[in-house]
C-alpha cells in the first residue's frame, strides 16, 4: 500500500467547515444535512427557501465536482435494490435516534463544542474501526 497525500480531500473538509460556519455565523442555523433536509417536511412557514437552496446547493456541488474533477456517478450497484432501500431506512432511523448524522456531529457539533457531538463522533469513529478490523481480519 502506498501513501499519498490527499489534497483534494483535505481542501474538500475545509470548504465544509468553512461553509458550516458561514451558515451558522450569518444565518444563526446549523449546517447538518438531516437537520436541514427534515426540516423541508415539517409544515414551518418562512423555513423552507434557505433549505431548498442548500439541498440545490449540494447537488449542483456534486455535478459541478464530477465535470470539473472527471468523476463518474454510478449508475449500477453490486446490492440488490431492497438492500440499498434497507440501508438508507436504517440510516434514516439512526440519523434520528442520534439527533443528527456522522457529518453532522463531526463537522457542526464539534466545531461548537458540544458535548454530545463529541461522544457520537468517536462512538462513530470507534464502531468503523471496529466494522474494519473484523471485515478485514476476521471475516477474511
Amino acid at each position: 500500500m502506498e501513501f499519498t497525500v490527499p489534497w483534494a480531500s483535505l481542501f474538500g473538509g475545509m470548504l465544509l467547515g468553512v461553509s458550516a460556519s458561514i451558515l451558522l455565523l450569518f444565518n444563526g442555523k446549523i449546517a447538518g444535512i438531516s437537520g436541514i433536509v427534515s426540516g423541508l417536511l415539517k409544515n414551518k412557514v418562512g423555513d423552507k427557501g434557505w433549505r431548498w437552496l442548500f439541498v440545490l446547493g449540494l447537488i449542483a456541488g456534486g455535478l459541478l465536482g464530477t465535470t470539473a474533477f472527471g468523476a463518474t456517478i454510478p449508475t449500477s450497484y453490486d446490492s440488490q435494490l431492497w438492500v440499498l432501500l434497507l440501508g438508507g431506512l436504517l440510516v434514516g432511523i439512526g440519523t434520528k435516534i442520534g439527533n443528527g448524522c456522522t457529518s453532522g456531529h463531526g463537522i457542526c457539533g464539534i466545531g461548537r463544542l458540544s458535548k454530545r457531538s463529541l461522544v457520537a463522533t468517536c462512538v462513530f469513529m470507534l464502531v468503523a474501526g471496529v466494522t474494519v478490523f473484523v471485515r478485514l481480519h476476521l471475516l477474511g
